[in-house]
């Protein structure tokens, strides 16, 4: 991630902690979703977690649940959360090694289309899953969006109301999932929002 982005996330931090949810229901059953694909002795990296929301709900179902972000502002606000016990909040970029691995699974909830080499980050995240490990992933597909809305996107950026990220497309990703050295198991989307591709893939055994 770059400086630009980290300079957007710690700024934004307190309001995108404040905002309600826009789909309630769909974050519910993203985490049933997830839950399902998790045991209980696991060990779980999470990636990009902002503030904690994901870790504070899922953290107690497994072993262990280290959850990173770039913006300090971020971990500090999920730090202040009451997590549960095995959940750890950590300053980190995405493609960071963590001496905690390796991992059973690793989730990367709404940061692939940020990381500045989504390719060099997956590879960093496979080299710290345990053989048969899984990526769990849940990613924007922003070159899929409308043409017309696409072009709102250099002037959200321009006014510092979007960071900088990457217009991937639903084939690119999964491709490039794919070309990390996983195979993909499930994939859907939660409520309306399409473009929003949850993908689950598995490291080979």
């Amino acid at each position: 991630m770059t400086e630009q982005q980290l300079h957007f996330w710690d700024k934004v931090a307190e309001r995108y902690a404040a905002r309600p949810l826009k789909d309630p229901q769909a974050f519910e059953d993203m985490l049933v979703e997830v839950g399902g694909w998790l045991h209980p002795g696991d060990k779980v990296l999470e990636i990009g977690c902002g503030t904690g929301s994901t870790a504070v709900r899922l953290g107690g179902t497994v072993g262990a649940w280290l959850a990173t972000d770039l913006s300090p502002e971020m971990v500090r606000i999920a730090q202040a959360k009451a997590a549960p016990e095995g959940v750890r909040f950590v300053q980190a970029a995405a493609d960071v090694p963590h001496a905690a691995g390796p991992f059973d699974a690793i989730c990367a909830f709404h940061i692939l289309h940020l990381v500045p080499d989504a390719p060099a980050t997956l590879a960093v995240l496979r080299d710290q899953l345990v053989p048969g490990g899984l990526l769990i992933s849940k990613t924007w597909c922003l070159r899929d969006f409308n043409p017309l809305m696409r072009l709102l996107f250099p002037i959200l950026r321009k006014r510092g109301l979007m960071p900088p990220l990457n217009l991937l497309r639903h084939k690119e990703l999964r491709a490039m999932i794919e070309t990390a050295g996983f195979t993909i198991e499930g994939e859907r989307h939660f409520g309306k929002h399409r473009h929003s591709r949850f993908i689950v893939a598995r490291k080979a055994g």
